[in-house]
Order: structure tokens, then sequence, then C-alpha cells
């Protein structure tokens, strides 16, 4: 047998270790999932697993100033807004969002549930538009503001 290392994250913990959770701005936001990159220590950019059941949705739309982003799709199927354009997505499409970013946002209108790996950068500050929330977070540290936009 393997000896264990912190390096590595097995399936079953990947699974065990899965938490449900939604954007508190959305109520059809709804996803299951587990913070990859923490799990082994990463510190500067975050890599997540994330399970949108069907009829549910991601986040709620919105852009970054300062912290990249990028989704890879491992199966289902989803619809992402990106700058207010619809696209469909399916397995083995990858999407990314340099900053600043356009807008953006996944909505799974399918049977099936979309599952699909999302990453980016841990900075210390970053600010994130909600263009038709017309709210915009800024974050300092752990400082957190909400302001209108």
């Amino acid at each position: 047998m393997d000896k264990p290392s912190l390096n590595i994250v097995r399936a079953a913990d990947i699974d065990a270790h899965a938490q449900e959770f939604s954007h508190p701005w959305n109520p059809e936001s709804l996803m299951r999932g587990t913070q990859l990159a923490r799990s082994v220590g990463l510190k500067r950019t975050g890599v997540n697993l994330i399970r949108i059941p069907s009829g549910k949705e991601s986040f709620a739309y919105h852009s970054h100033q300062h912290e990249e982003e990028w989704i890879y799709v491992l199966s289902g199927r989803a619809l992402a807004l990106i700058d207010d354009v619809e696209y469909e997505l399916g397995a083995g499409d990858f999407v990314g969002f340099p900053t600043p970013s356009v807008a953006h946002h996944l909505r799974n209108p399918g049977p099936d549930e979309f599952v699909y790996l999302v990453g980016g950068e841990n900075r210390e500050n970053e600010i994130a538009d909600f263009p038709k929330l017309g709210k915009r977070i800024v974050r300092r540290g752990k400082e957190i503001d909400v302001v209108d936009l």
C-alpha cells in the first residue's frame, strides 16, 4: 500500500468532503463541490470540483477585476451567460476569463447533473461586480465590503 501523501487527495475523499452551497443573491443557485486545491495546501490558486443539479444555477452573474478564472466541463450540459450572450457548454469545453473579465454565469437547464472543474487565482484583494444586481464586492484580505454600483 502507498504511503499517505498530503499532496494527493483520493477520489473517495473528494466525494466524502463535498459540501452543498449557494449564492445568497441568487435563489436558483445550488452547487455541491469540493475545494481540491485547498485540500492539498495550495494557497495562491484555487481548483474546485463542482456539480450543479438539473434546473439549478452556479453563482450570480458576475465579473472579476483582479482574479482570473477558468472552467473545464467534465460532463453534462449547461448554458453559460457570458457578457450577455448565451452559449451552450458540454464535456471537454474550456472557458477562460482573463481580467478584467466580462460578466459570466452558468445555468443547468438539462435533465442531467452538470459537472465541471473551476479554478483561478486567490489574490489578497479582489473586486467583483454583479451588474444585474447593481452590486460590487470589494475584498481586502478578510475584510469584505458590499457597495452599490
